[in-house]
């Protein structure tokens, strides 16, 4: 069995890899050659722990991505977010690899959006807007960066000291940001991006200009939501697997909507492809909804993986 730790998984990630798993994912996932399984929500002896098991299959690859999301430990100096995705050995049904990826995760995530905004956003986007300032939110702002002339970041923060932390860490990745309130912050936006655990939207759907594309990411478990439905039934939906979508996604405040055909719900993997259209018109709102899929977990796995294996070859 192989196994990637922690320290290893996070220094062989890069957004390069990551948004090139994340793309070949979402194209599986939408081609029919793949399959992605019900979530599992789950929590630990305290509720307050809670902890998703993901798992899918492609045609070379099977496995389970297991995420944890332990609040308290942040007082004591640990990651609040865990990660750790297991890959069959499918001629015996042995776990084959054992990939550590809580930092990996994080750039999986952000890669995933970056993806969708690389075809649903204008291409002369430069204004960002990002609600967040925890873990999430840095990695998503890095990643937009690589596929939109980003010259300004907004950040909407519930806390003044760690919105500050957060414009010194934007500063140090090279992007220049300020504390802006909600409402200019998307009334000046190309991109707004919701990286929280909000259980109620933060903004107002007036407030989103014609030709915005929101990603949200926050909404991975039932009663999560991140953006007005008003915003959902005028704008165009698209999402990373339409069944978990309107089941855990953000898009499970429109599912009624969307199962009685009012709504049109496309996954990202057919624009990619050209079996569907992206952006149509430089005044059309989007929406790209990712709920996270496990065959971005088992692709970037596996990217890592080989990584390892070309450095370890390099060295000998």
């Amino acid at each position: 069995m192989r196994f990637l730790p922690e320290h290893l998984s996070a220094v062989l990630v890069t957004e390069e890899l990551a948004f090139t798993a994340a793309r070949d994912a979402l194209i599986a996932a939408a081609d029919g050659q793949a399959e992605v399984f019900p979530a599992v929500l789950g929590h630990g002896s305290e509720q307050r722990n809670r902890f998703t098991v993901k798992s899918g299959a492609s045609a070379e690859l099977a496995g389970v991505k297991i995420g944890s999301y332990w609040p308290g430990n942040a007082d004591r100096g640990l990651p609040r977010h865990n990660s750790v995705v297991l890959l069959f050995d499918q001629d015996n049904g042995r776990i084959g690899a054992v990939v550590e990826a809580g930092v990996v995760n994080a750039y999986r995530t952000a890669a995933a959006d970056a993806v969708a905004a690389s075809v649903l956003a204008r291409p002369d986007a430069t204004t960002l807007t990002v609600f967040g300032t925890g873990h999430q939110a840095l990695y998503e702002c890095a990643a937009l960066a690589r596929v939109l002339p980003l010259t300004a970041v907004h950040v909407v923060a519930r806390d003044r000291q760690r919105g500050e932390d957060f414009l010194t860490r934007l500063a140090e990745r090279g992007l220049t940001g300020w504390l802006t309130p909600a409402e200019q912050a998307c009334r000046d936006a190309d991109v707004i991006v919701t990286a929280t655990t909000a259980t109620a939207p933060p903004f107002d759907a007036a407030w989103v200009r014609p030709g915005t594309h929101v990603a949200a990411m926050g909404a991975d478990a039932h009663g999560k939501q991140e953006l007005p439905v008003e915003l959902l039934t005028t704008a165009r939906l698209f999402c990373d697997l339409p069944a978990q979508a309107v089941r855990i996604g953000e898009l499970q405040h429109v599912a009624g909507l969307v199962g009685d055909g009012t709504l049109t719900l496309t996954a990202i993997g057919d624009v990619l492809t050209g079996q569907a259209e992206g952006r149509r018109r430089n005044d059309e709102i989007t929406v790209f909804d990712s709920s996270g899929i496990a065959l971005q977990d088992l692709f970037i796995a596996d990217a890592l993986l080989q990584a390892a294996a070309t450095e370890r070859e390099a060295i000998s």
